[in-house]
């Protein structure tokens, strides 16, 4: 790809391969030493390991740069043993990277990605990215794991890593350790890649969308990346269904305490589309199985009007899914603003579809929610 990123993407790819290594050397075992924050939900040494590793990258590469994460250092700090397992798993990087073998394994001077220096140092590097928030100028944000319970199954889950530039997505380079580079149809957190090649999708803004094994992406094999197709204007040719072909719907099934399944049901069913079609828990790989032309819509409606997504589930993945030709929009049509801090709060849910699709989904997902009694988002939409 032709692109004035082309060495941020070449150190996002050398360091996210690094921590697939990083996560798949512990995914089996039985003691990922899980702790649960605030929220309730789970964090792994690996979250934590990867974390640090991303950070320490970046800030090598690009000082000037902020930094956003998911994770915090807290409990690292408090739990000397904790911070010693992650530190092992951090201080392994290099001998997995040689096990390995590959292109960017050589002196650490010519290595891409870098590790901190010390248990300290990697503690303030993931504080860094734990108290970061999207602003003006170049900003990083990573999810060092998106989809933690489905990784802990050994299933499914994403390392994703996004510029912003002036709160604006620019650049995205996600890995996907266990999902399969020739992944066709419906896909659910079950399918794990049999060969272990895993998949790296990358994209910056108006340069298109691209795939590569993510093992030997960098080998210097001759693999070239695949650019991925963008959307054809679809034809419209019955009032039921606003495409010509069946649609296929993206979504997640097992997380009932944030969307309501009948709801988005009945949407996939209003425009033709099967339903739950691609069933995935983490967020950056249902906006990689739109990219990958695995589904063709998302529409995610809360249950609850105070919830809002967080900047790391999304940011730079919705980018893969606009450079085939895709739109996201919130549940009002709006567009997607990151400024809104670490949690997205200047929108609400999703809607995505191919561009000239959007416009139709959105208004059968207002219908939807009339039928449903929504009453909560209507009148906010009322105001607009």
């Amino acid at each position: 790809m032709d692109s004035p990123y082309a060495k941020e993407i070449r150190i996002a790819i050398s360091v996210i391969q690094q921590a697939a290594l990083l996560s798949q050397s512990i995914i089996t075992s039985p003691d990922k030493g899980v702790t649960e924050k605030g929220d309730l939900s789970p964090v792994t040494i690996a979250d934590f390991a990867i974390q640090a590793l991303l950070s320490a990258t970046f800030h090598h590469h690009f000082p000037e740069d902020g930094l956003v994460g998911e994770e915090s250092a807290d409990e690292l700090r408090a739990d000397e043993r904790l911070l010693g397992r992650v530190w092992g798993l951090v201080e392994g990087v290099g001998s997995r990277a040689a096990a390995a073998g590959g292109a960017d394994t050589g002196d650490a001077a010519s290595r891409l990605w870098r590790v901190p220096e010390s248990k300290e140092q990697a503690c303030d590097l993931i504080d860094m990215c734990g108290s970061g928030t999207p602003g003006p100028g170049r900003v990083w944000v990573f999810d060092p794991i998106d989809g933690t319970k489905t990784y802990m199954r050994g299933q499914m889950y994403a390392i994703n890593c996004a510029l912003l530039v002036d709160g604006k997505q620019t650049l995205s380079i996600v890995g996907l350790p266990n999902m399969s580079p020739d992944a066709r149809g419906a896909i659910t957190d079950k399918d794990i890649d049999p060969s272990g090649r895993g998949t790296v999708l990358f994209a910056a803004r108006d340069h298109g969308a691209y795939l590569l094994p993510l093992r030997g992406a960098l080998s210097g094999d001759g693999i070239e990346p695949r650019q991925l197709p963008a959307r054809r204007a679809s034809t419209r040719t019955s009032a039921d269904s606003p495409a010509g072909q069946s649609l296929r719907f993206v979504t997640c099934t097992t997380v009932t305490d944030s969307g309501n399944d009948d709801l988005h049901r009945a949407v996939a069913e209003s425009i033709g589309a099967s339903f739950p079609g691609c069933d995935l828990l983490p967020w950056v790989a249902r906006w990689c199985a739109l990219a990958m032309g695995l589904g063709d819509a998302v529409v995610w409606v809360y249950n609850k009007m105070s919830r809002r997504g967080k900047v790391w589930d999304h940011a730079g993945a919705m980018l893969l899914f606009e450079e085939t030709g895709g739109k996201v929009t919130d549940v009002y049509g709006k567009d997607i603003d990151l400024r809104g801090g670490r949690t997205m709060d200047r929108n609400f849910s999703f809607v995505a579809a191919p561009a000239d699709l959007h416009a139709e989904v959105l208004a059968r997902t207002h219908d939807v929610l009339k039928q449903f009694g929504r009453r909560d988002v209507l009148e906010q939409l009322a105001k607009l």
